[in-house]
């Protein structure tokens, strides 16, 4: 097995995340370099976590370091743009989320991927724990049936002071509110167990935080196997939680968590008469590893050393950033909206807000509320 010369760019509190990461995959990593525009930040990450090189730009990085694959740790207004960069180095990327704020500016990742011979993958690491594959390889399965139902709930709770940093909580630089920052990782993983969606009915609003985004979405969304699904993102509930729960025709399967789960907290429940069956299907499966970076990070160095695509890869991370652009599209609209609607002209193809409609309509509803005295302006 080979191990992978990897850098780190951007020095944030993500970074931090990514490194102790990497610290646990063996021989399979080497931490070679970091890079950040502020000199004082990277020494001190440099320091901490043992690495070798350290650079003020990106360019300097791919040219002297020579990654293997580059970890994008910035603020999300720059994911695309060093994306690319890296990509058309031929080096790979492992990019945060949101992997680009728009359907149009990820689109340009097909060609940089032909170009320099590199692949991107997004970090949706909930896909990657045990428990997921089992799930995954279970719902739609003769012993669990087919998927009817299913509900996913991202409900967080963040400050005023979490939108001190000035790029959060703008389209500009962050995109969106909690549907494209927080939310993402829970419905990525349902789309993941449930397959392609199909149509989304959707709002968004700003119910109590001093954003220019929405604080709050919600969404009604069938899945091309027929199952439905609502989807809540958000940012207002002081009891955090993550949760999905998929019923299917012989088994409920349900996953409670906040940021990372393991095996204790999925819950598998066999309707009446198939109680067994479903048991000994869901304890039959390996159950041991749980979610995190490094079980994606591992994932990402056997699918190289195989010559497999990277797993969480271009395909399925635009199946989820679509599945964003079509929440607020319809949100903002009023109208369902199908997959494959949101293309080049369409409004909502260069951007989360539309070209400036979803800010417009959050204002409407933000002075509706602040007028009946329960929004902070």
């Amino acid at each position: 097995m080979r191990t992978y010369r990897v850098a780190i760019v951007g020095t944030g509190g993500i970074a931090a995340v990514h490194a102790e990461n990497l610290a646990r995959t063996g021989s399979r990593a080497e931490l070679v370099a970091a890079c950040d525009v502020d000199q004082d930040r990277l020494s001190a990450f440099a320091q901490q976590h043992g690495i070798p090189g350290t650079y003020l730009t990106l360019a300097g990085l791919l040219a002297d370091a020579k990654p293997d694959i580059v970890h994008l740790c910035t603020p999300p207004v720059f994911h695309i743009r060093q994306a690319l960069e890296c990509l058309q180095a031929g080096v790979h990327v492992l990019s945060e989320k949101p992997p680009a704020l728009s359907l149009a500016d990820f689109d340009r990742l097909e060609t940089a991927q032909a170009k320099g011979g590199a692949e991107f993958s997004c970090v949706f690491q909930h896909r990657f724990g045990d428990a997921a594959a089992a799930a995954r390889q279970l719902v739609g399965g003769n012993k669990f049936g087919r998927p009817l139902v299913a509900r996913c709930d991202t409900l967080w709770y963040r400050p005023d002071s979490y939108w001190d940093l000035p790029w959060r909580g703008t389209w500009d630089a962050e995109g969106g509110g909690p549907t494209m920052g927080h939310g993402i990782h829970q419905f990525d993983l349902l789309l993941h167990l449930l397959g392609d969606w199909e149509e989304v009915t959707a709002i968004a609003g700003r119910q109590a935080r001093a954003t220019s985004t929405e604080d709050v979405s919600a969404a009604l969304v069938r899945f091309r196997n027929g199952a439905v699904a609502t989807i809540v993102n958000s940012l207002l509930s002081p009891r955090e939680t993550s949760d999905i729960r998929i019923d299917c025709e012989f088994a409920t399967v349900e996953l409670s968590h906040l940021y990372g789960y393991s095996t204790d907290n999925w819950t598998i429940t066999g309707a009446t008469g198939h109680e067994d069956q479903v048991a000994s299907a869901w304890h039959s499966q390996s159950l041991e590893r749980g979610s995190g970076h490094s079980a994606q990070f591992l994932a990402i160095y056997d699918a190289l050393d195989d010559g497999r695509p990277l797993p969480a890869g271009a395909g399925s991370a635009r199946r989820t950033l679509e599945l964003a652009a079509a929440i607020y599209a319809s949100a903002f609209t009023g109208g369902a909206v199908r997959r494959g609607q949101i293309v080049e002209g369409h409004p909502f193809y260069g951007g989360m807000d539309g070209e400036g409609l979803g800010t417009s309509v959050l204002e409407a509803l933000a002075l509706q509320t602040s007028a009946a005295g329960s929004i902070r302006t």
